[in-house]
């Protein structure tokens, strides 16, 4: 499978990028500054470039199978990456008649808001991290309004731990008792997992310790 990459220096997407490759697939990582990546494979094309530019988007995403967004927004809390990005991506995905799409949102987003804890909540979500989580709400939205064979992946806060495998996964709103943490490579592992097979087809799906 011929796979695109938005995002694809930042913590996740380069793992995913990684796990991407090592699943066989034809990957082409997009990002502003692809020479970030230390990433060398003969099914590897790297393509500088910025998600907000409608243009770019559109001629990235042409020839692909399918898309994996990992965007994010680095220190910059107020960036509006996440929705101009994906909206961007869905609407050169739909010209070129790529459907799969797989995107990274976050734990807390949706109906998963019940899922944390009320220092999430009312600190990092309600205070601290609003702008971000709000660009995420927006962007789950366009994905859900695409029509596309989408899905929705929702992790936890990020750690640096080794993949392991122990998460949680596809729980509900209701769900307790829960780190709200997982590492990136758990995640990138689980994104590219949902690119084969209908499993989680049309799906917003749960991830964290």
């Amino acid at each position: 499978m011929k796979v695109i990459v938005f995002g694809a220096t930042g913590s996740v997407g380069e793992l995913a990028v990684k796990e991407l490759l090592g699943q066989g697939h034809a990957v082409t990582a997009f990002a502003r500054r692809t020479s970030k990546l230390k990433i060398a494979h003969p099914q590897l094309r790297l393509l500088d470039g910025n998600a907000n530019n409608a243009g770019a988007v559109d001629a990235a995403v042409a020839g692909h199978d399918a898309v994996v967004i990992a965007l994010g927004a680095g220190a910059a809390r107020r960036n509006r990456i996440r929705s101009v990005g994906t909206g961007n991506i869905i609407q050169a995905m739909k010209a070129h008649k790529v459907r799969r799409l797989v995107c990274q949102s976050t734990l807390g987003a949706g109906d998963s808001w019940e899922n944390l804890n009320l220092f999430w909540k009312y600190v990092m979500f309600g205070l601290l991290l609003r702008p971000a989580f709000l660009d995420h709400e927006v962007q789950e939205q366009l994905v859900r309004d695409s029509g596309l064979d989408w899905t929705i992946v929702r992790p936890g806060a990020f750690t640096n731990e080794p993949a392991d495998g122990s998460y949680r996964l596809d729980f509900p709103a209701s769900e307790r008792g829960l780190s709200l943490k997982i590492s990136r490579a758990d995640v990138a592992e689980f994104l590219a997992c949902c690119l084969t097979g209908p499993r989680y087809l049309h799906r917003a799906v749960s991830i964290s310790h």
